[in-house]
Parts: C-alpha cells; sequence; structure tokens
C-alpha cells in the first residue's frame, strides 16, 4: 500500500486567542486520527497595517462590528510561549504540531520551536522576502495556492528551489470562506502535479467534506481542513470549519478511500474468485444429446455454473461429435 494520504487539522486562529481552547483542540484532534494539528502564528502589528480592513467574509461572520483586521487579530494572537506549551502538548498527545508564519518574526519564532515542516499561506505567495527567509531553512514547505495563477505559483517554486531541495507539496485551494462548489476546480489540482511534478493536496474551505474526499479519489497527498469547537462560536473561520464529530469521520472515509483506491493493477482480488463459478456460465447441452451427434447451436447453450468449458470454446465446439450422450442441462466434455 502506498504511503497514507497526511491529514491536516487546520486549528488556525479558531481557538479565539483562548489557550484553553486550543489545548481541547488539540486533544480532539488526536481523537480523530490525523496526523497533524495546524496553527497560524503571527504578530498583528507586524501583519497588518492600521488601515486594513476585515474580508467581507470576516464581517460577516463575526459579531464584532468593527472593521479593522488589526482589532480582530490582536484578539487572536498568541505568543511565543504560547506556542512552545501547544508544541509540547501536541507531543503529549502523540499529534504533529504544526503553525503558518504570517510575518517574518513568526518564521523565527517558529524556527526556534525546530519546526520540521514549513507552510506557506496563500496570502504569502507573492512576499518574496519571506518566501526566501523559508526557502533557506531548507526544510519540507507545504504551499497553499489560493487566489494563484500558474505564473504565480511558477515565480514562487523558482525561488524556493533555488535555496530549498527538500520536498515541495502545492496544495490546491480556493480563499473564500466557505468556498462556492463552483470555484472549487479540483481538476487544478492534477494540472499542478503534471506541470511542477511535485506531490499535490487540498486545503478545503468549503461546507462539509464531500470535496476533500473527491480530491483524495483524484490523488491528492494531503488534506487540510478547518475545524473548530463548535460552528457557533464567534469568529471569522468557524462556519467554514468541521466539528469534532465531522472531523473523525472525514478521517474515516479518507482511511476507506484509500484502501479503495488500490494500486491500479486489475487482477481477481482475493474476496471475489470464490464466485467465478457460481457467476459465469458454461457451455451445456439444451437438450438431450446422443452419443456421436454434432454439436450446434442448436443443442448447446450456456449457463451457470461456470465450471465446466468457457463460452469462449463455443467455436472450438461446434461442429466436433458427440463422444458420449449427454441429458439436458450436462456440462459438455469434449
Amino acid at each position: 500500500m502506498e504511503k497514507q494520504v497526511f491529514i491536516i487539522a487546520e486549528a488556525g486562529v479558531n481557538h479565539n486567542g483562548s489557550m484553553e481552547v486550543a489545548k481541547k483542540m488539540i486533544e480532539k484532534a488526536a481523537e480523530a486520527g490525523v496526523d497533524a494539528i495546524k496553527f497560524q502564528t503571527f504578530v498583528s502589528k507586524n501583519l497588518v497595517s492600521k488601515f486594513a480592513k476585515k474580508a467581507e467574509y470576516q464581517m460577516k461572520n463575526m459579531s464584532d462590528e468593527s472593521n479593522s483586521q488589526l482589532d480582530m487579530l490582536n484578539k487572536l494572537e498568541l505568543s511565543p510561549s504560547d506556542f512552545a506549551y501547544l508544541k509540547e502538548y501536541c507531543k503529549e498527545h502523540n499529534i504533529m504540531f504544526l503553525s503558518t508564519p504570517f510575518d517574518m518574526e513568526s518564521i523565527d519564532v517558529l524556527r526556534d520551536l525546530d519546526i520540521n515542516m514549513w507552510k506557506i499561506p496563500s496570502g504569502e505567495i507573492t512576499n518574496l522576502p519571506y518566501i526566501i527567509k523559508i526557502a533557506k531553512l531548507n526544510q519540507p514547505i507545504i504551499m497553499s495556492t489560493g487566489m494563484c495563477n500558474i505564473e504565480d505559483i511558477e515565480k514562487t517554486l523558482q525561488v524556493i528551489r533555488k535555496y530549498n531541495s527538500q520536498p515541495i507539496t502545492i496544495l490546491h485551494c480556493n480563499t473564500e470562506y466557505p468556498t462556492p462548489l463552483e470555484d472549487v476546480n479540483l481538476k487544478a489540482m492534477l494540472t499542478l502535479k503534471n506541470l511542477f511534478n511535485t506531490e499535490v493536496g487540498y486545503s478545503d474551505h468549503t461546507v462539509g467534506i464531500d470535496v476533500p474526499l473527491a480530491a483524495v479519489a483524484m490523488g491528492a497527498s494531503m488534506i487540510e481542513k478547518h475545524f473548530t469547537l463548535d460552528k457557533n462560536m464567534d469568529g471569522p473561520d468557524h462556519l467554514a470549519s468541521l466539528e469534532p464529530d465531522e472531523l473523525i469521520q472525514m478521517v474515516k472515509s479518507i482511511r476507506n478511500i484509500e484502501r479503495a483506491i488500490g494500486d491500479g493493477k486489475k487482477t481477481i482480488s482475493p474476496s471475489e474468485r470464490k464466485n467465478i463459478e457460481i457467476a459465469r456460465k458454461s457451455i451445456v447441452a439444451a437438450r438431450p444429446i446422443s452419443k456421436g451427434e454434432i454439436f450446434s447451436e442448436q443443442n448447446l447453450t450456456t449457463k451457470r455454473p461456470g465450471n465446466g468449458l468457457s463460452p469462449m470454446e463455443w467455436f472450438n465446439v461446434l461442429g466436433i461429435p458427440a463422444k458420449r450422450d449427454f441429458t439436458e442441462d450436462e456440462l459438455i466434455e469434449i
């Protein structure tokens, strides 16, 4: 069996700035059986200016009437010591800790925590100093591609590969929360795989689990999905996230799909082999046949079970004299 799909439970900022909520999310993600839980690391004042406005979906999903991204992020920001604690808490629960840095200072914070896999978010694809700094760490990179065209991705990959020899996984993505189904365009994931000869996956912002399951069936090697303890919590991303029971179901379904995909070789499986004789047919006597009578389409037919001469021998049997008497439905011998 090929290696399993790597499943990331995207906690993002769904902890709402609460360490207790963040710890609970780690516990629930571990229970669901995901491979990693990913947070978002940022220093608010380094990430957005005081003039930056919230996205439309952020305004829609939050009760706070303020239109300021900075105000929103200040409430969601965790400290370096918080992330150090969460990394250890993940270790205690046998789940990989990941976090996306959103500014240069946060790259240093995560580097000091000995992070060994880096996530470049869609919004930083065009941030050249940021891309170079992560690339120079020469560790595996996951790169989301929301709001990108092929040229954007190609330019960023050229920069990464100049400084980094480690594996890169490109995640097809749409940066709308939730993503309308008609904008998902899963076939683009295969385009990325063929164009850039890398592992590809899918970072999902649709409602439910249908689309990530389809991505796995199409060959995604990695799935990232936002989750929350409760979709009714106040915050920008909760409505486009899975609750714990849904996360469990997604993981279970992905593992089932992996088993069903198989190795691509068309062979008779062990489970169906026993049914060959029952389901296939043999050449039998359509009516009583006397010894010496010539086999013909008038005195032969095909019926189950398939434990006699295969009907594929039909034309090799026609015209041969019967070597003995045959009763109706009896298997023909030549």
